[in-house]
């Protein structure tokens, strides 16, 4: 590592309580869900077919507009914290900590070009994989958008795919892996970590986007990994959501019939 590097890194933890931060952290945010989203699994798969049942992403919360604004805007914002905890425990500030993963704008252009090729690789064989699980009956349908249409619709779903691309890539894999790499964990085995912790948290919509999912870690991790520059996957996770949570709803039903995404 660079004088520069070392600069950024914070002294070396106690292993035990780098173990227990970890858990912490992954506890608060994304292995929770995946704990969750194992739960509503079982239930679905003792309950039916997974292909004859439905999972909303963005639900509307209230009947009152300017309610399930308010609601919309309390869920995108407190699950940031295990983010901001995650960075705050990396470095002596949570500047050198985003500095340490490569999340900054030192290279906008570049992270963007990445970022919507990654989007592209990923996004479109995805639906691919989501397409073939709906035929197999082991992937739900999956809603992107259940909100109603209100001047604030289109921002709310925007700051969603922000704050999952935030979530994901900087808890999932740039602290994660970072934190792993303190323990001596080597790369593959990181990889795998991080993929199956991504994979587990979408347990919940079917075993389809469990291994889509669980592919996009694997892409996602390495190229951390060479890289040691979370920005692009953040910047992918984004256009990817933003794509579908958005343009979802815009497709003719006649189309997403055909294609098997509905």
């Amino acid at each position: 590592m660079s004088g520069t590097d070392d600069e950024l890194d914070t002294p070396p933890a106690p292993r035990r309580r780098l173990v227990l931060e970890i858990w912490l952290v992954l506890g608060l945010s994304l292995a929770r869900s995946g704990v969750y989203s194992l739960i509503v699994l079982t239930d679905r798969l003792t309950e039916g077919s997974l292909g004859d049942q439905t999972a909303t992403l963005n639900p509307s919360l209230s009947d009152r507009p300017w309610l399930d604004m308010l609601y919309q805007l309390y869920y995108l914002t407190f699950p940031l914290v295990p983010v901001a905890l995650a960075l705050y425990l990396l470095a002596p500030t949570i500047r050198k900590a985003a500095r340490r993963l490569g999340l900054d704008w030192t290279r906008p252009w570049r992270d963007l070009g990445v970022g919507a090729g990654l989007a592209a690789a990923i996004g479109i064989p995805g639906l691919g994989v989501y397409a073939l699980g709906r035929v197999l009956g082991i992937t739900v349908e999956v809603q992107p958008a259940g909100l109603d249409a209100t001047w604030w619709t289109i921002p709310i779903l925007l700051g969603s795919a922000v704050q999952a691309g935030l979530l994901e890539e900087v808890v999932a894999v740039g602290y994660l892996s970072e934190r792993l790499r303190d323990l001596g964990w080597g790369v593959p085995v990181i990889i795998i970590a991080s993929s199956v912790l991504r994979g587990s948290y979408h347990l919940y919509q079917g075993f389809g986007p469990f291994v889509g999912n669980l592919v996009m870690g694997v892409v996602f991790a390495l190229w951390y990994h060479r890289t040691r520059r979370v920005m692009p996957l953040v910047i992918a996770h984004t256009l990817m959501d933003a794509v579908v949570f958005v343009g979802y709803p815009l497709i003719p039903d006649a189309w997403l019939q055909t294609l098997h995404l509905a």
